[in-house]
């Protein structure tokens, strides 16, 4: 790093003193300059350019890697558009924001909408009446503006965006797609008497297949033949569409099946927006958490999980703004020291990705991961590109959101940290836990708001290492 310091210094110097020579020459030199040596002096003092380059150098391969991956069973069609522009077309009118469970009516969908763009939240809903929905996802499907992206059950056109490479189970195909809506909105936009704060999206779905886990068991059982290093999980919130003793018997079932996959293969569980706090308790206490060794989420599923388990800051209804890192970590250490494995617990869980706007935080239980300060970089890194749509990060479309300070706790006697732009990601121990942090670079307009986290997750695992135990 003070290499690149020292010659961006002597640079400077010169040109200074060329400029001294004559404005003539000085101006002459500039033509002469190479595009990376011009880029290099024009990000050179500002803390994005200075993290981006301290992120490339910290951003290397894992010792041992992942050669296959398994990903299921949450698979369906997303079509992405405009939240207010639907709400428009549909003729629903601009109203105060409410929060739903679950949603069935457009009414609902208004109020929900209002009410999760209003704090420029993420979230997601059931739509309980069919006929409705359809109706909605045809005039989506329709709309000039929308797009199709792929994000279980494979309908014919869900297969059809597939690539070559990836394989779907035969036993995974059925005869209609599952669409969810993705509603998006960007920072500063209006509809009523709603502002965004930032940018971000709302989705829904009637979606009974993924909400039903349908395909978990044909996913265990293909894993014989495939023989991946690693298992990819999402869906489980998707089972809030179902009855309470549906949903209560299908768990019950999913982890009879989590159960049979070998205690050798890793297995990550990514979370999504839930509402049903006796659901989220069960999935944490007594059901999936033990059966996994990593779990990814954002800060309205942390929240919600503490809240459902009574856990640190559970009296904590919102997050205000950016939330606070000693919070988030209060919560995080607990969960790894409430649920997550020791010598006493049989429990596999060893790793949390968490991810926000502003930040990422890795923790991880000491001894069974490695090259995570490499892992959180790359999760920064992937936000920047995917949200901008860029293949590296643009330091002129993202800014610096994260604080410059904070403290590690909330709770017990804390740790100040000074973020240096140089330094980026930090790292710091907590009674055999060790936190790595570092904040993102945040899309000033961002082209894409659907995925995110599961994008994040996913650069994060791929840099990921996971020691045999």
């Amino acid at each position: 790093m003070w290499q690149r310091s020292v010659c961006v210094g002597l640079l400077a110097l010169a040109l200074g003193y060329l400029c001294l020579l004559g404005p003539e020459l000085s101006l002459s030199a500039l033509w002469h300059l190479s595009p990376s040596l011009l880029s290099t002096l024009r990000r050179a003092g500002s803390l994005e350019g200075r993290m981006v380059s301290a992120w490339q150098a910290a951003i290397v391969r894992p010792a041992r890697g992942w050669a296959r991956v398994a990903v299921g069973v949450n698979a369906c069609v997303d079509v992405v558009l405009s939240g207010v522009k639907l709400l428009e077309a549909l003729g629903v009118e601009p109203r105060d924001g409410k929060n739903h469970a679950v949603l069935s009516s457009r009414r609902d969908l208004g109020e929900a909408f209002a009410h999760f763009m209003d704090k420029g939240a993420a979230a997601e809903r059931f739509f309980s009446d069919a006929e409705s929905f359809h109706h909605i996802a045809r005039t989506a499907s329709e709309h000039p503006g929308a797009q199709i992206l792929l994000c279980g059950p494979v309908g014919p056109k869900l297969h059809e965006l597939l690539d070559d490479n990836v394989v779907v189970p035969p036993e995974s195909m059925q005869e209609r797609d599952e669409f969810h809506l993705i509603l998006e909105y960007q920072a500063g936009e209006e509809w009523g008497r709603v502002r965004a704060p930032n940018a971000n999206r709302f989705i829904f779905s009637h979606d009974l297949s993924n909400g039903a886990l349908n395909m978990l068991e044909v996913f265990v059982s293909s894993l014989d033949e495939f023989q991946p290093d690693l298992v990819v999980l999402s869906g489980l919130h998707m089972m809030e569409g179902q009855s309470k003793e549906m949903r209560q018997r299908r768990l019950m079932e999913a982890v009879a099946s989590i159960s049979d996959i070998p205690t050798d293969i890793p297995i990550h569980l990514e979370l999504a927006s839930m509402t049903d706090q006796d659901f989220m308790s069960n999935i944490m206490h007594q059901q999936v958490f033990p059966l996994v060794n990593s779990i990814g989420l954002n800060e309205q599923e942390l929240l919600f999980l503490t809240q459902a388990a009574s856990g640190p800051h559970a009296s904590l209804t919102s997050w205000s703004g950016i939330p606070d890192v000693g919070v988030v970590s209060d919560i995080l250490f607990w969960i790894l020291k409430e649920h997550g494995k020791t010598t006493e617990r049989a429990s596999d869980l060893t790793r949390i990705h968490f991810h926000t706007l502003a930040y990422h935080i890795l923790v991880t239980v000491d001894g069974y991961w490695g090259n995570q300060a490499a892992a959180v970089a790359a999760g920064a890194r992937a936000a920047g590109t995917q949200a901008c749509a860029t293949e590296t990060i643009d330091t002129t479309k993202v800014f610096l959101k994260a604080p410059l300070e904070f403290v590690t706790s909330q709770i017990e006697a804390p740790s100040k940290i000074s973020l240096n732009p140089d330094e980026p990601v930090v790292h710091w121990h907590r009674e055999g836990i060790s936190f790595h942090f570092t904040p993102v670079l945040v899309c000033k307009d961002p082209v894409r708001t659907v995925g995110l986290g599961d994008a994040i997750s996913a650069e994060g695992l791929l840099y990921s290492e996971a020691y045999p135990q």
